[in-house]
């Protein structure tokens, strides 16, 4: 996922306040209280049209987001946050705002993300195995996430940041048709 500038603005904002020594917001938890309203978000038409429409005014959105807050059991700073997102017209961006939180908060813990797309289900020594190889070309702690792309036929595709190693059988065959039209 790609960030925009604003997203990635907003999501460091929140960042510095989840990270500071004086938080009581573990950054787990926000991430947490995040995904649960953007569920109820994704989960309702007429609440997204609502929350980011100009006609509905804003203390009508943050009454919305108190009630919501409430049922969720949202912390202060989470509604607080959210109140920020609805005031400036850019809670329609919440999905990348957490997805760049996450990545802040990785990076400010000495994390990188690694992204993997194999072509069947890793076995848990695998994905063991190709996160410490990883981390031992890198020099960083990677957090992994994994996912299936069945359009790969064989090997895995890692991504840690803008970097990607590609060990695919599909992109092994590109390059070996590469190779046998360039000696024709």
């Amino acid at each position: 996922m790609t960030l925009s500038a604003v997203a990635t603005r907003y999501a460091h904002a929140l960042a510095d306040v989840v990270t500071s020594s004086t938080s009581p917001l573990r950054a787990d938890e926000a991430v947490a209280q995040l995904r649960a309203f953007e569920t109820a978000l994704r989960s309702s038409p007429a609440l997204r049209n609502a929350m980011s429409t100009p006609a509905v005014p804003a203390n009508r959105k943050r009454a919305v987001i108190a009630r919501i807050g409430y049922v969720l059991e949202l912390g202060q700073i989470t509604r607080n946050f959210l109140y920020v997102l609805v005031d400036h017209g850019r809670i329609s961006s919440l999905t990348q705002i957490i997805h760049g939180f996450e990545l802040a908060v990785e990076e400010r813990l000495g994390f990188a993300r690694l992204e993997v797309v194999s072509a069947s289900e890793l076995s848990e020594a695998q994905q063991t195995a190709l996160r410490t190889e990883l981390e031992r070309l890198t020099g960083k702690s990677l957090r992994a996430r994994y996912a299936v792309d069945g359009g790969l036929i064989g090997g895995v595709v890692a991504r840690i940041g803008s970097t990607v190693y590609d060990g695919s059988v599909k992109r092994q065959l590109d390059l070996l048709q590469r190779r046998m039209g360039a000696e024709s």
